[in-house]
């Protein structure tokens, strides 16, 4: 039997604060600021996010994908329809985003509901993948089972050698974007004691955001 004792592992977090008057009226300013500050700090994949997604019955499942664009409307990124994710989105739309910036001592919750963006859309981010990623969507059939990974290396194979001489690669039909539409965000700040700073915006009517302060 494999038992872990981890009860006396800790950390002191101490550098930084999050207080009402220097943030942001509008959380995607304030997201804005952030991910600036992550990208700065020349962190890696910054934009790495944690997307938890949830079956009709509420069987909860997470994993992490990459931010690819914040708009006023909310927050993109792309994948395969059909994958565990994808069905899971179809049935219930009621998402979250999780960033962690474990250096900066920051954590960024977002809850709201996903759509997936225009197929247009989709199709202009697909060309300016590198070729070596569109090849890999059409080869993948992500989230099915794989007997072996040696049928996965042939069929890139195979494509590779069909799409050699031309940058011309299909979209998946099964391959596009989301957009996740925000209507809460927490933003935290580790503080010393486990003392931390919690801030959620919520929306209000219209374009409005109220800040409440919760206790860490």
């Amino acid at each position: 039997m494999t038992h872990l004792s981890l009860e006396d592992l800790r950390e002191e977090y101490r550098r930084g604060a999050l207080h009402e008057a220097n943030c942001e009226t509008n959380p995607f300013r304030q997201f804005a600021k952030w991910l600036t500050d992550a990208q700065a700090a020349d962190l890696k994949e910054p934009t790495a996010m944690t997307l938890s997604t949830a079956t009709r019955d509420g069987r909860p499942s997470g994993r992490i994908v990459l931010l690819k664009e914040m708009t006023d409307s909310g927050f993109v990124f792309y994948t395969n329809y059909r994958s565990r994710k994808g069905r899971e989105m179809a049935e219930n739309p009621a998402v979250a985003l999780t960033f962690y910036w474990a250096e900066l001592e920051r954590q960024v919750r977002i809850e709201g509901r996903v759509s997936r963006v225009s197929p247009e859309k989709s199709e202009a981010y697909f060309r300016k993948r590198p070729k070596g990623s569109r090849l890999g969507a059409l080869v993948s059939n992500q989230s099915s089972v794989l007997p072996n990974r040696g049928l996965l290396e042939a069929k890139l194979q195979q494509l590779e050698g069909i799409y050699k001489d031309t940058d011309d690669i299909p979209m998946p039909e099964s391959w596009g974007g989301y957009c996740v539409e925000p209507d809460s965000f927490e933003f935290w700040q580790g503080r010393p004691n486990r003392l931390h700073d919690r801030l959620v915006y919520e929306r209000g009517g219209g374009s409005d955001w109220t800040i409440k302060r919760l206790a860490p």
